[in-house]
């Protein structure tokens, strides 16, 4: 029992949705606490209510906490979150409940920030019940690009396909005032990036959508495309990014064309999210870019089936899976790409060290 395995941090979500079912039929498989050791942030109320939801459940045996540096490992461990008295109403947008999904969310965050987790798996939250003087993000994202001082890119994810957003939580009516040449150049750069950090891809091939039916039409339909997305995608690939497009994106997704890529870059949320849930329905989403990782199953709070035993964990189990092999790779990545002279060295067959290397004179 001395090898480490990663803490991964749970948040509950909103407790009147579906994210307290999959949590509890993720951990119902023993099996998960093999892979690593985790720390779910969340009301115990809300996890014995939910048990007894859910046909021939073995109710879980939580080691309680205070904070993720107590957690056992071989254990599922909680960390109290949202209090004991709260009001368990599946189905029902609540601000109780969003107070409490802000709960686990903030106490998550400070184990994150004093490094005692290695990556944090959020449950759905509602975006409107949840906001308050405490919380004035449209998601996730939103959330932890601001604790964390970043500029995240929003990627859904799967073993098919991975699509990279521009814009994110915005209505469609500012989307075309939101892209410009600039942030698709830089979006481009960090989803090679991570491309190759995250997910272990040498030298990723990004197709790039069109923003207008048929890509403008020339123009006919559009201007963005001509004076905007393809622009940036030539700056890009003249500064290395295997940039290609834009692609309208019913074509691109109907003919399978972006299985040719590693990603696919999407001008605005549904543009992405609706291919890819189509495609992946078990997908996961990642935040890139940002010191820490984050992942979450790429479903809503499903009010409509929360409390009725309904709701597949597959997405949450990915969510885990994903944040694991990301960590790991990631932290393969700095390794190797610390020193890659030295690894070059290596691979020819002795370690050098700096007093090794030639010395330039003076």
């Amino acid at each position: 029992m001395s090898e480490y395995k990663l803490k991964i941090g749970i948040t509950q979500g909103d407790t009147n949705g579906i994210g307290w079912e999959v949590i509890l039929k993720t951990f119902a498989d023993s099996r998960m606490v093999e892979l690593c050791t985790p720390i779910i942030y969340g009301s115990d109320a809300a996890a014995n209510f939910y048990s007894k939801s859910i046909a021939d459940f073995e109710a879980i045996q939580f080691h309680f906490c205070e904070s993720a540096e107590d957690a056992k490992r071989g254990r599922v461990n909680l960390v109290r979150c949202g209090g004991r008295d709260l009001a368990i109403e599946p189905g029902k947008a609540s601000a109780e409940a969003g107070k409490a999904a802000v709960s686990a969310l903030k106490a998550a965050v400070a184990d994150l920030k004093r490094g005692k987790l290695d990556a944090v798996v959020t449950a759905p939250i509602n975006k409107e019940s949840i906001q308050s003087d405490e919380w004035h993000y449209t998601g996730h994202t939103e959330f932890f690009a601001k604790e964390f001082e970043g500029e995240p890119m929003m990627i859904m994810c799967s073993d098919r396909l991975r699509v990279g957003l521009v814009t994110i939580h915005i209505p469609v009516s500012e989307v075309s005032a939101n892209i410009t040449k600039e942030k698709i150049v830089a979006d481009l750069a960090t989803l090679r990036q991570t491309l190759k950090e995250d997910f272990g891809v040498v030298e990723p091939r990004i197709a790039v959508l069109a923003l207008n039916p048929h890509a403008g039409d020339g123009g006919l339909l559009g201007q963005e495309e001509q004076e905007i997305i393809k622009p940036a995608i030539v700056e890009a690939f003249e500064g290395g990014t295997l940039a290609f497009g834009p692609f309208p994106a019913d074509g691109l997704f109907a003919n399978g064309g972006y299985a040719k890529y590693d990603a696919v870059l999407a001008m605005y949320h549904d543009q992405g999210l609706t291919p890819f849930k189509t495609i992946s329905p078990d997908g996961v989403n990642f935040t890139a870019a940002l010191p820490i990782v984050r992942t979450s199953p790429d479903h809503g709070v499903a009010y409509d089936i929360a409390g009725q035993d309904k709701a597949d964990a597959q997405s949450m189990r990915n969510a885990i899976y994903e944040a694991i092999d990301i960590v790991e790779r990631r932290r393969a990545w700095q390794e190797w790409s610390a020193n890659p002279l030295q690894h070059f060295e290596r691979e020819k067959g002795r370690d050098v060290s700096v007093k090794d290397l030639p010395q330039t004179e003076e």
